[in-house]
């Protein structure tokens, strides 16, 4: 695209309008998803199901969120202002039937009926809205922010990682004011705000105009074409790392409330799981930022894979979780971890399209990007549930004492040494992750041109 397209229609002045701000307007409505540990145990007990039971809804909302970005990425790549629609009304739809759900189950509590419809909702409904909502913005974002596409699209994307942190404290507050069934009202306020902001971000959502899409999309050139033009052993690599860092990211971050009460913090975990939602959202937008600057986009998830070994390699061999209550230092290297983890999970989502753009182009990215997200739904059904099945069969229980504001003393059952297992688990899969990183992924014509030139 040259000076005088950029310059048509005085698109500079409108990219933050017409990209960033509706970016963020649908990041952070759909983002919430990540706050089902807040309301989570408040379903179960108000439909009378076990957690274990519920927790699928979530599961199968992060499965549905990749599976319909893979299918309906070609849909996002023809139309942003239908997908974007698409994305409004599934995820307020799926909201909005969650909190009916909720609401039929409190009246017949254990109804097989409830846990199927929440699944739905919650699950597939709300999945559809999530995957059509996150790729929405982010060609978009790319096409306005040319010479920062990593800094625009870890903007958009840190959205997505800051909404927990913004919406957890918010709908804490509305399950703690609005009385008998809470949950399901909340269910159906947040629906009709997130529609709100969901809509206002697809009305204000627009390509730059000048654009053009570059001549092989207008052959009809599909995405698998595309693919196939470049060893198929390169984007299966970048498939495959992508695959890792989120269900390690997910094993960790799944256990995570419970191994910071391991370490004696009971009492700080809201402030721990909010500080590490920060960093969440801030490796979403520095690891993209500070790949823009360098000659290879898959460095940085060889520093992300580097620095993840390193911290749970200490964490080992320290046997931090195990040992850490009233060491400092311990704690520090656990806190350490869970922060680095943190960061690097979201930073692996924030590179993936401008790293899928180097190797393959801008004209089918949508479509490349949401067959890449495929990755982060099968990696929602098996990270947690890896986590959950190594705690359930290696260590042993223990009862801890935790002192209560009123100076009661509640006894809390964690396993220690069941949270130190994950961490082998994670540690060989990041390894791997890293081989994969030297191994399948190559440089791009663009980072092999530049490193010969020595620029």
């Amino acid at each position: 695209m040259g000076e005088t397209e950029k310059n048509v229609g005085g698109w500079r002045t409108n990219k933050w309008i017409r990209a960033a701000v509706p970016a963020l307007l649908l990041h952070c409505s759909i983002g919430t998803v990540y706050c089902w540990s807040i309301f989570s145990q408040e379903i179960a007990d108000y439909i009378g199901f076990s957690k274990s039971a519920t927790e699928w809804a979530f599961s199968f909302a992060i499965f549905f969120l990749g599976m319909s970005a893979a299918f309906l990425g070609n849909v996002v790549e023809k139309d942003i202002h239908k997908s974007s629609l698409i994305a409004a009304i599934c995820f307020a739809a799926g909201m909005a039937g969650t909190g009916f759900f909720i609401y039929y189950g409190g009246q017949h509590q254990g109804s097989i009926l409830v846990l199927i419809g929440i699944y739905i909702c919650y699950g597939f409904i709300m999945g559809i809205g999530l995957g059509t909502g996150y790729l929405s913005p982010v060609k978009t974002l790319m096409l306005w922010f040319e010479d920062r596409k990593g800094l625009a699209t870890g903007l958009a994307v840190a959205g997505f990682g800051a909404a927990k942190a913004i919406a957890s404290p918010i709908m804490q507050s509305l399950l703690d004011n609005l009385g008998e069934g809470g949950i399901y009202k909340m269910f159906l306020i947040l629906a009709v705000v997130y529609f709100v902001m969901m809509f206002v971000g697809h009305l204000l959502l627009k390509k730059p105009e000048g654009w053009h899409e570059p001549q092989a999309k207008e052959k009809g050139q599909g995405a698998f074409d595309v693919i196939k033009s470049k060893p198929i052993a390169n984007y299966i690599g970048i498939w495959l790392m992508f695959y890792i860092n989120i269900t390690c990211g997910l094993a960790l971050i799944s256990q995570e409330k419970m191994i910071v009460k391991c370490i004696g913090l009971a009492g700080a975990v809201g402030v721990i799981s909010t500080v590490s939602a920060v960093f969440n959202a801030g490796g979403r937008l520095g690891f993209s930022a500070w790949a823009d600057t360098m000659k290879d986009r898959n460095t940085i998830y060889k520093l992300i894979f580097i620095l993840s070994i390193i911290l749970t390699g200490i964490v080992l061999v320290t046997g931090g979780i195990k040992n850490g209550e009233g060491n400092v230092l311990l704690i520090a290297l656990v806190l350490g971890l869970i922060f680095v983890v943190n960061a690097g999970y979201g930073g692996g989502f924030s590179n993936v399209p401008t790293l899928l753009s180097d190797h393959y182009g801008m004209g089918n990215i949508s479509a490349i990007h949401g067959i890449t997200l495929s990755a982060w739904g099968f990696a929602g059904l098996t990270g947690n549930q890896m986590a959950t099945w190594i705690v359930s069969k290696f260590g042993t229980p223990v009862e801890i004492e935790h002192a209560l504001a009123d100076g009661t003393v509640e006894l809390i059952t964690v396993n220690p040494a069941g949270y130190q297992c994950v961490l082998y688990a994670t540690i060989v899969l990041y390894i791997l992750a890293l081989i994969i990183c030297f191994v399948m992924v190559k440089p791009t014509e663009k980072a092999l041109a530049a490193k010969k030139a020595g620029k």
